[in-house]
């Protein structure tokens, strides 16, 4: 089997899985060689790694081009064997058109499923119904046409830009599915009994995300409720970098390296990439 069959055979499984997100190589490859089925990326871990802001920026010099995020995607493609499912924000173009280019991106570069939000960059607001709605088409034609596995995730935003609208979200999300969305995903709530709500009348594999500014949730009480995927977004990002401020404070502040205690050893990260170099390096 393929990567992507491997994917996709996760959303039709009996249990659901978490997919926690990289941002680099490196930690793509801590996380698949932690376990994991598969990961995600992170638009926000990877924009705040290259020094980057992440959502409601209107000036595009500021934020991370396509060109620049597919080329840190083949990275982390490259670094693992496990599925690679993308944060491709809202397509990096608003027409069905650049949709369909991206995807076209998202399969050349090896990777076995992306999101697509119905969120208009550094906007208060959704697409048009009807357009958010084109927008999910054309990606599936393009994963037709290539006869993929690929997984597609329409990921709604109603929680988030339509004052909390469970009805909203929940129809907009049936309607990404007749359109040929394999997972969808809404994220924004953390309470259970929202998310069964969401899980019984969303037609279709449901992701939710834990993280989304504050640590609530327990997999297995969501998994319950009728989750099937679970993501994490940029919070492992958000709390490496959460380690890299620490770290500044205390030695401006007392000059000691106590953060230094829960460091991966040297020897550790050494043998970890010097495994993966070996798994992957090209054929003589």
């Amino acid at each position: 089997m393929s990567v992507t069959s491997d994917f996709k055979a996760l959303h039709l499984a009996d249990s659901g899985f978490i997919m926690p997100n990289a941002w680099d190589a490196g930690s793509a490859i801590i996380l698949a060689a932690a376990g994991f089925a598969s990961i995600a990326t992170t638009s926000s871990g990877i924009a705040f790694s290259m020094g980057k802001p992440d959502y409601g920026v209107s000036d595009p010099r500021r934020l991370v081009s396509r060109e620049a995020m597919f080329a840190r995607l083949r990275d982390i493609v490259s670094a693992v064997s496990i599925p690679v499912s993308a944060d491709l924000e809202a397509g990096y173009g608003d027409t069905p058109e650049e949709v369909a280019r991206t995807i076209r991106m998202a399969l050349e570069a090896g990777l076995a499923g992306c999101n697509i939000e119905d969120h208009i960059p550094a906007s208060g607001c959704l697409y048009d119904q009807a357009h958010a709605v084109e927008r999910i088409t054309a990606a599936r034609e393009v994963i037709d046409q290539a006869g993929s596995d690929f997984v597609l995730t329409a990921r709604c935003d109603a929680l988030f830009f339509d004052a909390g609208n469970k009805a909203a979200a929940i129809h907009r999300s049936n309607l990404y599915r007749e359109a040929g969305a394999d997972c969808l995903f809404t994220p924004g709530l953390s309470d259970m009994a929202s998310i069964r709500i969401l899980a019984a009348e969303i037609d279709g594999p449901l992701n939710m995300v834990m993280g989304l500014g504050n640590t609530e949730g327990k997999a297995e009480d969501w998994f319950s409720a009728g989750v099937q995927r679970i993501s994490l977004g940029g919070s492992i990002a958000r709390a490496a970098l959460g380690v890299v401020q620490r770290a500044a404070k205390e030695l401006l502040g007392s000059g000691t390296i106590n953060f230094a205690n829960d460091q991966m050893p040297q020897a550790e990260l050494n043998s970890l990439f010097a495994e993966h170099r070996r798994h992957n390096a090209p054929a003589a």
